[in-house]
This record gives C-alpha cells, sequence and structure tokens, in this order.
C-alpha cells in the first residue's frame, strides 16, 4: 500500500501510471498502477501553485491540470514528453473572469467547472476554442462538478435549487434546438433546461 504526503487534488491514469497532484503543491507525483509504488520521476510544472483537480485526454495523451490560485488557469502537460507544458488557459488575449474549479475530458472536449460565476465552458482540446458556455439557472448558487454524458446532456453537483438554497443536488442538464417554455423559463436555442433530483 502506498500513500501520497499531501492534500490530494486530482488523480488520472493513463495506460499503466497514476499520476497525482496536491493543493499548494507544482509537482505531479507517478506512481505504477500494478504495485501502487512511485516512480522514480515526476514532473515538475513551472509556475503551478494551487492544482485543484486534473483529468488526462486519452486521444490526445496530454494531462490537463486546473490550478485554482489567484491567476486561475489550466495547464496543459504532455504525458509523453513532460517539458512540453503550457499554461493553456486562459491565454493573454483572454480578459474576462476565469475562476476554474474542476474538469473532465470527453473525446477532445475538455469540460470546464467555474465557481465565479457559476457555469460550464467546453473547450476543443486539439485547438482550445471554446466550443460552448451553459449557463446556470440563478437559484444554483455553487457549482461542485460537472461531466458531459455519451448523448451530449451535462450532469452537475451544486448546492442552491428551486426549493433550498443550501440543497445538495445532482441536475442534468438537457439541450434543445428550438424554443421551449418548460418551467416558466423561457428556453432560446442552443439554452438548457435543469432537472434537478436532490441527493438524499
Amino acid at each position: 500500500m502506498s500513500y501520497v504526503a499531501g492534500w490530494v487534488r486530482g488523480v488520472t491514469v493513463l495506460d499503466n501510471i497514476m499520476y497525482v497532484v496536491s493543493y499548494e503543491s507544482s509537482t505531479i507525483l507517478l506512481y505504477n498502477t500494478d504495485t501502487y509504488s512511485p516512480l522514480r520521476r515526476v514532473i515538475n510544472v513551472t509556475g503551478m501553485a494551487y492544482p485543484n483537480d486534473m483529468v488526462v485526454c486519452r486521444d490526445d495523451r496530454q494531462l490537463f491540470v486546473a490550478d485554482s490560485g489567484y491567476y486561475s488557469c489550466i495547464w496543459r502537460v504532455s504525458a509523453d514528453n513532460h517539458s512540453d507544458q503550457e499554461k493553456w488557459l486562459p491565454t493573454e488575449s483572454t480578459t474576462d473572469t476565469f475562476h476554474v474549479w474542476t474538469l473532465s475530458v470527453t473525446s477532445r472536449r475538455l469540460l470546464v467547472t467555474l465557481r465565479d460565476p457559476p457555469s460550464l465552458r467546453e473547450y476543443s482540446t486539439t485547438d482550445r476554442q471554446l466550443l460552448r458556455v451553459v449557463q446556470l439557472p440563478e437559484y444554483v448558487k455553487l457549482l461542485r462538478h460537472g461531466i458531459e454524458t455519451t448523448r451530449g446532456t451535462f450532469v452537475i453537483g451544486h448546492q442552491g435549487t428551486s426549493k433550498d438554497k443550501w440543497q445538495e443536488a445532482v441536475s442534468e442538464l438537457i439541450g434543445f434546438c428550438n424554443n421551449y417554455i418548460v418551467n416558466e423559463h423561457r428556453l432560446k436555442n442552443y439554452e438548457y433546461v435543469i432537472i434537478t433530483r436532490g441527493v438524499q
């Protein structure tokens, strides 16, 4: 059995290697998944300060690390060439607020959970292009995590529902291509209606 010293905030696996990041660390630790023993090499990411989550895109063999420090950003690190790394988002041209919290990846699409204001942003892992922004209802006060399903919907863990601002819930966001009125919310093209299922 192996233990990692520190406040572990992200774990992901590619091939037979487990990658681990801890809060207030600029290092990604590597472990063998067969024996769970640490490997002799680590990945140092210069500038990374407060890693909060980590995912791997298997198609591109790239690690993405959410850094929730004062200058919130996402780091990209090659799993094959550890010196191939960059501050992936935001770019110098980005002027809007970017408070990244957690990440998930589906194929070559990186879903970024933002805490302030609570929203989801989806980016292409190949060219860094913003694919969509999912705005959430006003009653969602705290967004904890989001994933994209294989059928193109989104599932989020959050605090705040239409009945109770403190309630924790898991909700599914379903996209529509036409205008609908659902639960007194008018939906425009490509907006999302939230279906809330409370966590018991």
